[in-house]
């Protein structure tokens, strides 16, 4: 059955790789990141696979933007029922040198972001009957050394997401997080340059403490995303599955 699925911050990465599949599923797609010009390649790359997608320029974390881009989601594709809430970024630093803006952006992006899109699309889903929400967390979730204000927003997904499975759950909707461990994209390439490592050493790294012995790429989590939002998973909700590679210590 074909269904309308947002992905947030989709132009490239986990986003970029969730929307691509959920296209290959069968489902319409609105590809929303912060520049609407910047998803123009993921909606190329689903249209030339034979999907159908369109481009949405929107900041998450602002109200009246998300309104505005799940009614044109409605307009253009049809009643959203499907969502994966992945916008996010990174002000890495030590507790001492973190300001006040690195706290507040990165949480206002993961969690406010998160929390307007979900109460945005609920509507939707609660009228269908049907709907499947998907938050990505972190295996930060559980600490991590420079990241206080990822760590906490990426904790914070998993029980927003826990919450919105108790809420929705009546309604035939599910709320479950991915938490991926190192996954290859361009965020982690920037966390190499600014720790002086070249990225293929950084990976390389990395992928000698995850029991399988790889890195993670983005198609990875788009695949526990895929199965989330399917109707196989109608029995599965409130969970977060780390895709990691390995348990963490």
């Amino acid at each position: 059955m074909t269904r309308t699925a947002i992905v947030t911050g989709a132009a490239r990465g986990i986003g970029a790789a969730t929307a691509r599949r959920l296209a290959s599923d069968g489902h319409a797609v609105a590809v929303l990141d912060l520049d609407e010009a910047h998803c123009a390649e993921t909606v190329a790359a689903i249209a030339d696979a034979g999907g159908e997608a369109i481009a949405i320029g929107a900041n998450v974390a602002d109200a009246a933007a998300v309104a505005d881009a799940v009614a044109r989601v409605e307009a253009e594709l049809g009643a959203p029922t499907i969502l994966v809430n992945n916008a996010g970024i990174i002000r890495d630093n030590l507790l001492f040198k973190m300001t006040e803006d690195d706290w507040d952006s990165v949480l206002s992006v993961h969690l406010r972001g998160a929390f307007l899109m979900s109460r945005a699309v609920q509507v939707h889903q609660v009228k269908a009957g049907w709907g499947r929400v998907v938050n990505l967390s972190s295996t930060s979730a559980l600490g991590n050394r420079g990241q206080a204000n990822y760590a906490a927003a990426k904790a914070g997904m998993q029980g927003f997401t826990k919450t919105l499975a108790l809420e929705l759950g009546r309604y035939g909707v599910t709320a479950n997080a991915i938490a991926p461990g190192f996954i290859v994209t361009d965020m982690t390439r920037s966390t190499a340059e600014r720790m002086g490592i070249g990225f293929d050493d950084f990976i390389a790294g990395a992928a000698a403490e995850i029991p399988v012995g790889r890195a993670g790429y983005p198609d990875d989590i788009a695949a526990a995303a895929s199965f989330f939002c399917s109707d196989e998973a109608g029995f599965v909700s409130g969970q977060v599955l780390y895709v990691a590679g390995g348990p963490r210590a």
